[in-house]
């Protein structure tokens, strides 16, 4: 296994769209494991701190061609400074990836070799009501908007087959869509926890 604090100074963004290019599998329900196995490790790090741990993302909808990567929710109170949490999750052997404001992302399965075992990209957040997770229950509710979805990120992989950026920005109408439809159908399920 790759330290996940490698040197990547040297990796230029050319080099990292070469090394990490957009693949799409079938459902794999290990995947569903590998959050409970991961959700369970950042509680036993973060405990009474956590207010919240979701599997969001593709990788939670059965049947739903996807990343192989899990992509995980963990939202804290508001009053958490974020700062400590880089720390302790790097001491973890995650890396930090372009922390801004409230939204940090941390992964692992990453190396400047390339992809080494399951990616897992984990959103640290202040909790509130995120899309990401009516936009997830939408897709669980309404399959036919999962296969049209599905449909979507096979056309745009080939396109987009080296640039994540891209890849991502070019799914957002469709995303937005239905995150809307969605916020109207579940009307304020994820409130904020006061």
């Amino acid at each position: 296994m790759y330290d996940m604090r490698e040197d990547w100074s040297d990796i230029t963004e050319s080099k990292r769209a070469e090394l990490f290019p957009i693949i799409l599998e079938s459902h794999n329900p290990a995947w569903k494991d590998y959050y409970t196995q991961e959700k369970e490790r950042l509680r036993s790090i973060f405990g009474s701190s956590v207010i919240r741990i979701s599997h969001i993302g593709s990788s939670a909808v059965a049947g739903l061609i996807s990343k192989p990567t899990i992509d995980i929710l963990l939202e804290v109170s508001q009053d958490i400074d974020l700062k400590p949490i880089t720390k302790i999750l790097l001491e973890k052997g995650y890396v930090v990836n372009n922390p801004t404001g409230d939204i940090v992302m941390y992964i692992k399965g990453y190396t400047p070799r390339g992809f080494c075992g399951q990616a897992v990209h984990i959103h640290v957040r202040h909790n509130a009501d995120w899309g990401e997770l009516y936009f997830r229950d939408y897709l669980l509710l309404h399959p036919d908007v999962a296969k049209e979805y599905g449909f979507l990120k096979i056309e745009l992989k080939d396109k987009f087959l080296h640039d994540r950026d891209g890849y991502t920005e070019a799914k957002g109408a469709f995303i937005k869509k239905h995150t809307a439809q969605a916020r109207m159908e579940l009307s304020a399920k994820y409130a904020p926890v006061r």
